[in-house]
């Protein structure tokens, strides 16, 4: 999917929204707080392969928002180390309504802004975005389920990021670790 470019005769072209879970935590120390958990290895792996799905898709993200905890900031210097994130702590474990706050004041005149977070706050974003005219067999996919490393992509039909809001969007892209190498399928 190539990047949208506007110009003043096309403004029908819609923004995107970009979101990435971040990968799997590392629970070895019960005794580290949820905000300081990093990756583990399977995380890492997954991470790296999103990484990669994400460059080949085709989309330059004009601005990358994100959770500060440690395993949003180890999943994106892992997959997308190119990226200088803009960090907000409202990010962290934040419900829909506040993820849309947290767009709305950092995405500027971005075309493509990609959020990195939390479950399940970007799933109910998800919903909340996605209109029921609009839901099909990708939301019905991440309906079911938004793993962690998981990237999808969202067709906003908005001109300003001030608009962002319920029933706005349509799911165009949807992509889990295990869907691009088998090996980081579901555990038995």
């Amino acid at each position: 999917m190539p990047r949208p470019h506007r110009s003043k005769d096309d403004l029908t072209v819609p923004k995107l929204l970009g979101l990435l879970r971040h990968a799997k935590s590392d629970w070895d120390d019960m005794g580290t707080r949820d905000f300081d958990r990093g990756l583990n290895d399977r995380g890492r792996r997954g991470a790296k392969v999103i990484g990669d799905h994400i460059r080949d898709h085709g989309v330059k993200w004009d601005r990358v928002i994100a959770s500060p905890a440690e395993r949003v900031r180890q999943t994106l210097a892992t997959a997308l180390p190119e990226f200088t994130p803009e960090f907000d702590k409202r990010v962290y474990l934040a419900d829909a309504d506040t993820l849309i706050d947290a767009i709305r004041e950092h995405a500027g005149d971005a075309s493509c802004v990609l959020l990195a977070g939390h479950n399940p706050g970007l799933q109910d974003l998800l919903f909340t975005l996605v209109s029921p005219a609009n839901e099909n067999a990708l939301f019905d996919e991440a309906a079911v389920k938004f793993p962690t490393a998981t990237f999808a992509v969202l067709e906003l039909a908005i001109d300003d990021w001030a608009d962002l809001g319920k029933d706005c969007g349509k799911l165009v892209h949807f992509a889990r670790p295990r869907d691009l190498d088998p090996e980081l399928g579901p555990e038995s």
